[in-house]
């Protein structure tokens, strides 16, 4: 009986998530042309950054592709707090919508990426 309940209950988690998701569809820039609505953008920041985040023209800067910066690149116009690693060369995700050529990002949405998820791991010294 408590096996039956356990099953039911993680079959109703099951179906909950699989409704209840963003929804939104996770793109890089060589991917993003013709998509229209909100969209997550995943990409490496190429220079140069220019602008205040927190200015009406706010933050601007390009994204490409990861380990591919010289495929497509977008144009970002970014409102709102900045990570503090966030840089040139420094992987990030952004969520917005792309209009007239720009993806103007929602304002707080930027989140950089840890580099160390994208490097091998070491390989332990074995004596």
């Amino acid at each position: 009986m408590i096996a039956l309940s356990v099953a039911a209950a993680l079959a109703v988690f099951v179906v909950y998530t699989a409704l209840a998701g963003s929804g939104v569809a996770q793109l890089t820039p060589s991917t993003l042309a013709g998509h229209h609505g909100d969209v997550t953008l995943v990409g490496t920041v190429v220079g140069p950054v220019t602008g205040d985040a927190y200015t009406q023209g706010g933050l601007r800067f390009r994204l490409a592709d990861i380990g591919h910066p010289s495929t497509a690149r977008v144009l970002v116009a970014y409102r709102g707090s900045v990570p503090d690693l966030f840089k040139v060369g420094r992987h990030v995700v952004v969520e917005g919508t792309l209009r007239h050529g720009v993806f103007v990002a929602k304002p707080g949405s930027l989140v950089t990426k840890c580099p160390s998820k994208y490097t091998p791991a070491k390989p332990s010294a074995k004596t």
